[in-house]
């Protein structure tokens, strides 16, 4: 699956400060490249009110991320406090 990275992503992972987080993003990115369908990963859930929007829970972090045409644009990292002020 292609992977492709929004510059707010980037900016938002700059901003998480704990490692353990960082570490789980980059194995779930990892993840992403290797699988097929969205179905083959665990603990994704499709967002109500907007047919291309899905989120990924590590810990306390949310991954907000978009799936279009066989390629996954992701979004955003942020609390799970904050995640829907900024998503969708």
């Amino acid at each position: 699956m292609n992977v492709e990275f929004d510059k707010s992503f980037l900016k938002s992972i700059d901003k998480v400060r704990n490692q353990n987080i960082k570490e789980r993003t980059i194995r779930f990115i990892e993840q992403l490249e290797k699988v097929e369908k969205l179905t083959d990963l665990s603990e994704i859930k499709k967002l109500k009110g907007d047919s291309i929007s899905y989120r990924k829970k590590i810990g306390d972090y949310r991954v907000g991320f978009e799936f279009q045409n066989n390629i996954t644009r992701l979004i955003i990292i942020a609390h799970r406090k904050d995640i829907y002020r900024y998503f969708p």
